[in-house]
């Protein structure tokens, strides 16, 4: 048999809901890594956000982050490749979202190599005062004065975070976009809902189908809950959701694993171990 890639998100699936990782889910991917086994996670998070969570494990081929907008070396703990929107693009999100991203988003851009999150200070939604508050210590945030331009940059990726009903209709503007990429779930840590706009064909989908090929893989194994694993449910030959997954998710599922508080990834992996 071929080479198999397997594929884990990390939130809600790999992680428990203290967002950590246990002992055992640590020691399971660690020894199949070492063993030869091509094992990689793809994320919304953020490369620097997820390294800090997974930081213990063998990751030893690239990891997708930012909803497949990021490829990323974890043993550097570097960002490899990434995926700007185009300037066209950017205008015209900037045009879309005017008086709507003040209040309730941020911006990811880079300049000179380095990635900034801005958003505007003053005042703001719950679900954004929410983000800003949690990460008050990250560096990367930028709070600008009102009227002072988010998209500056290369921009990579834009998030909004509020109640569904304040963005159903920004989502209903652009989900048919056909130059964008728009993921929009509820926060599985609370009751906001996030819509994440990413460049065209960045989506874990066509990241994981990318590993698959320059790792000259035969088939692909992947897990998830959310709705932003939908797309490489898609593309897997075997789509395992944990118990604790949306409705949705495991509905297009070919396997049920027990839930991330119970360690499903790993308990699912740890019968090819070889003893």
């Amino acid at each position: 048999m071929g080479k198999t890639l397997y594929v884990t998100d990390l939130d809600g699936t790999l992680m428990h809901n203290d967002k950590t990782l246990s002992t055992f889910t640590i020691d399971t991917l660690n020894q199949l890594i070492d063993q030869g086994m091509l094992i990689t996670y793809a994320t919304a998070r953020t490369f620097q956000s997820a390294w800090e969570i997974t930081k213990d494990i063998h990751f030893n081929m690239p990891v997708i982050t930012r909803n497949g907008t990021v490829f990323a070396n974890q043993i550097l703990k570097k960002e490899t490749e990434i995926s700007f929107f185009s300037k066209d693009q950017v205008v015209r999100l900037a045009n879309i979202l005017s008086g709507i991203i003040d209040r309730i988003g941020f911006v990811s851009a880079y300049s000179n190599g380095q990635m900034t999150k801005s958003y505007h200070d003053g005042d703001m939604g719950k679900g954004l005062r929410k983000y800003i508050d949690e990460h008050a210590s990250d560096k990367r945030m930028r709070a600008l004065s009102e009227g002072d331009n988010l998209f500056h940059g290369d921009v990579t990726y834009v998030t909004l975070i509020e109640e569904k009903n304040v963005l159903q209709p920004v989502y209903d503007l652009i989900k048919d976009a056909d130059d964008l990429e728009t993921v929009f779930q509820k926060d599985i840590y609370g009751d906001e809902y996030w819509l994440e706009i990413c460049p065209k064909n960045a989506t874990k989908a066509k990241a994981v189908l990318e590993l698959k090929e320059r790792f000259g893989c035969e088939r692909v194994v992947v897990f998830g809950d959310s709705m932003n694993d939908l797309s490489m449910f898609g593309i897997a030959d075997e789509s395992c959701a944990v118990e604790n997954a949306l409705k949705e998710v495991k509905d297009v599922a070919t396997t049920i694993i027990p839930d991330n508080e119970n360690d499903g990834v790993a308990k699912y992996l740890s019968q090819f171990l070889r003893i």
